[in-house]
C-alpha cells in the first residue's frame, strides 16, 4: 500500500521539515532542563539538514528531467 500527498502538502513537507528544525534550534535557548538543549540541538540540525536535502535533490531533479509531452485532449 503507496501513501499518496495532495501536491500542495508534498511541496511544503521540506518547508515544514526547515521550520521544525529552526524552532527546535530555537528551543535550545529557552529550554534548560535534563539534556532537552541536546536533544533538540541535534532534532533541529537533523530536521535542517534533511529539509534542504531534500529541497536541493526536488530541485535537481526537476532541473535535469526532460519536458512532459503535452497530453492529447
Amino acid at each position: 500500500m503507496r501513501l499518496w500527498l495532495s501536491k500542495p502538502l508534498y511541496e511544503l513537507l521540506p518547508w515544514f521539515y526547515m521550520l521544525a528544525g529552526l524552532a527546535s534550534l530555537a528551543g535550545t535557548v529557552y529550554l534548560d532542563y535534563w539534556y532537552w538543549p541536546t536533544i533538540c540541538l541535534v532534532t533541529g540540525i537533523a530536521c535542517l539538514t534533511g529539509g534542504l536535502v531534500i529541497w536541493l535533490r526536488r530541485k535537481d531533479f526537476r532541473r535535469h528531467r526532460p519536458p512532459r509531452a503535452s497530453r492529447p485532449d
